[in-house]
Parts: C-alpha cells; sequence; structure tokens
C-alpha cells in the first residue's frame, strides 16, 4: 500500500469509528430533554438543556488548552480517553442521578475539547494541500511538531498562538459565522427533537418521530458533506455559493418551523402541548424540516473549515481551537436560553446571527488573499 493510500484509508477509520461514536452521543442530545422530563417524576432533578449547556460551556473554556494537552500526549491517547468519556456520559442513561449526570457533563465538556483538537492533528497528518478541499467537510488541524521541542515548550507555545491569533481581522469576522453554528448546532442538536416530541397533534407517533427527525438531520448533513466536503476544489467562488446556499435553506427551515410547531413546544411539560402554530401541525414538514437543518449545517461548517485550512494550513491549530470555543460557547448559551425561550424567539436569534454571520464570511473570502500573507506570519510565533 503506498503513501497516498495508507492516508485515505485512516480517514476513513477515523470518520468511521467518530460516526458510531456520535451516532450515539447525538441521539443522547437529541431525545435527552424528552426522556429527562419524564424522569423527574422520580428522584431524578435534571434538565437536559441545562446538562447540554454545561458540556458546551466547559468545551469552549478547555478548547483554550487542548492543543497544549494534545501537544503533551499525544493525539492517539488523547482521542482514546475522551472517547471513554463520552462512552461514561452515555451509559449514565442507565441509572441516572442528578449529581452524577452533571458530574459526567463536566468531563466530557473536557474530553470533547481534547477530543476534536486531536482529531483535527490526525486528519493534518493525513493531508497535504492537494486535499484540503476534498477534506474540507473533516478538516481541522494542528500545527505539526517541530523535531527538538520539549512538551512543555510545545504546550506553551501552542497556547500563545491561540491568544495571538484572536484579535486578529479575519477571526473576529468568522467568529459571526462560527457563533451562528454554535446556535443552530443547538437547535438541531438538541431543541427541535424536543419541540417535536412535544406536540400532541402528532398523536402517539410523537416521540418516535424524534428518532426520525435525527435520521432526517444526518440524511440532510451526509449528502452536505458528501457535495460541499468532499467534491469541493476549495475555490473561492464556491464557498461563497455554498454559505448562501445554507443560509437560504435555514431560513426556509425556520420559516416552516415557525409555521408548523407550537410556540411553546420547546418548553412543554412533560403532557405536552395541545397549541397549534399557524397550521395544523404537519409530520411530513416536520421532518423535511430536519433534513433542510442538516443540509444548512453541512454548508456551513464543510466551508469554515474549508477558509481555516485554507487561510492557516501553517498555524491550523490555534485557528481550530478558537473556531471550536466561540462555536462552543454560543451553543452552551442557547442550550441555557432554550430552558426559558419560546420558539418564535429562538428562530429569530438564529436569523439574524445568521444573516450578519454571511456577511462577515463573504466579507473574509473576498479579501482572502490578503488575509493569507498577514496569516502566514504567525506560524513563527
Amino acid at each position: 500500500m503506498n503513501s497516498e493510500s495508507k492516508k485515505q484509508l485512516n480517514i476513513i477509520v477515523l470518520g468511521t469509528a467518530f460516526m458510531f461514536m456520535f451516532t450515539a452521543f447525538q441521539t443522547c442530545g437529541n431525545v435527552a430533554q424528552t426522556v429527562i422530563t419524564n424522569l423527574n417524576q422520580t428522584d431524578f432533578h435534571g434538565s437536559g438543556y441545562t446538562s447540554m449547556a454545561v458540556i458546551y460551556g466547559v468545551f469552549s473554556a478547555s478548547n483554550l488548552i487542548s492543543p497544549s494537552v494534545v501537544a503533551i500526549i499525544g493525539p492517539q491517547l488523547s482521542m482514546f480517553i475522551s472517547g471513554i468519556f463520552y462512552s461514561i456520559y452515555i451509559a449514565i442513561f442507565i441509572q441516572p442521578s442528578t449529581w452524577t449526570f452533571y458530574t459526567a457533563s463536566v468531563f466530557l465538556g473536557i474530553a470533547a475539547a481534547v477530543l476534536w483538537t486531536a482529531q483535527g492533528n490526525c486528519l493534518t497528518i493525513n493531508s497535504d494541500e492537494n486535499t484540503i478541499g476534498r477534506n474540507s467537510g473533516i478538516f481541522w488541524a494542528l500545527l505539526q511538531s517541530r523535531s527538538g521541542q520539549s512538551k512543555m515548550t510545545k504546550a506553551v507555545d501552542a497556547f500563545k498562538r491561540s491568544i495571538k491569533l484572536c484579535g486578529t481581522k479575519e477571526i473576529l469576522l468568522l467568529s459571526i459565522t462560527t457563533a451562528y453554528t454554535g446556535l443552530e448546532l443547538t437547535f438541531f442538536s438538541g431543541v427541535y427533537g424536543t419541540c417535536i416530541g412535544a406536540v400532541n397533534k402528532f398523536g402517539t407517533e410523537e416521540k418516535s418521530l424524534i428518532g426520525l427527525s435525527g435520521i432526517f438531520i444526518g440524511i440532510g448533513e451526509i449528502l452536505g458533506g458528501g457535495i460541499f466536503g468532499l467534491l469541493s476544489k476549495n475555490n473561492r467562488f464556491g464557498r461563497n455559493s455554498v454559505v448562501m446556499l445554507g443560509i437560504v435553506v435555514h431560513f426556509v427551515a425556520f420559516y416552516l418551523i415557525f409555521y408548523n410547531i407550537p410556540n411553546d413546544a420547546p418548553i412543554a411539560s412533560i403532557h405536552g402541548t395541545d397549541s397549534v402554530a399557524f397550521m395544523e401541525p404537519s409530520k411530513e414538514v416536520a421532518i423535511f424540516c430536519s433534513f433542510l437543518l442538516g443540509l444548512g449545517d453541512s454548508c456551513f461548517n464543510t466551508q469554515l473549515l474549508s477558509i481555516l485550512g485554507f487561510l492557516y494550513s501553517e498555524n491550523s491549530a490555534p485557528a481550530f481551537a478558537i473556531f471550536k470555543f466561540i462555536q462552543s460557547v454560543c451553543a452552551a448559551i442557547a442550550f441555557f436560553y432554550s430552558n426559558y425561550l419560546l420558539l418564535q424567539w429562538q428562530l429569530l436569534i438564529m436569523a439574524v446571527v445568521g444573516f450578519f454571520g454571511t456577511l462577515s464570511f463573504f466579507t473574509v473570502e473576498w479579501k482572502a488573499p490578503a488575509f493569507v500573507s498577514k496569516a502566514s506570519d504567525y506560524s513563527s510565533i
């Protein structure tokens, strides 16, 4: 097996492993609030939204140190240990108690930051400048280690680069787009499934529709990742077109959800809601919106990863850490306010941030050549 074939195999194995792990985790996130609402009749007292807010809050803080952790213990061991914590969190649902549920959420937040940073390192090792476009859907990278550096020196160096990049114009502009991906991640991975499960007008199928919604979100993600990630040629005009498609798809989804799902669905009690929005709730429309949410999310994420790989091909560790930091902070905030805000206000927040995030992405993309020359300066920090 030649070198290129081995790299491709490594990416396939890594992607398959993440598919299995996040199939389990995303399923937990999708049904957590619905399941826990029923458990709260017992001695258990918790909130799926709050758990996710804790996970993403800790995740965001841990992204500041995750490049240093991976630099010290290496990507393979980092992913192995992090994967164990994902399994522990999922296992908590077998016999949950309030303190173990929230404690596991804290440790999972730390593990998630390390896991995704280590994943980026492995992808970098198995990618080159000719495969950035093809791998943009999964491209996150850490700067390759220099020969002769001590582990502590590498850890401090990785941290310094992250801080240095925070104030750059391109990162500040892309942070608005990244913030939007955090908000809509919260919505499609936790809130929307809860909304569907709370609509009594869907009849006896309301709870089973949560799983079907997750499947169609996944179909949208896979379709978008395949078309816009694996087949991307990484040209500048193409990135803007895909992001434009993503925001249009999401706006259509938000409009249909607003008309189809009752406003009190995200915060409904265990008995659900008998309210009606602007149309009689339609299961077909609800599932179609799930597909649109997944498709739009893949449009934004593949192109964000692509442009970060393009701008920081020699210095991607801090850029990746900042990307995950901003995304997870906004996801944590969104999970927190999901406990209180009606559906219409959650949709409005996403629509406004998505609009400005699209404009900021366009600005960076149009000025990408100028930014690349400046970004290369940070590789020597």
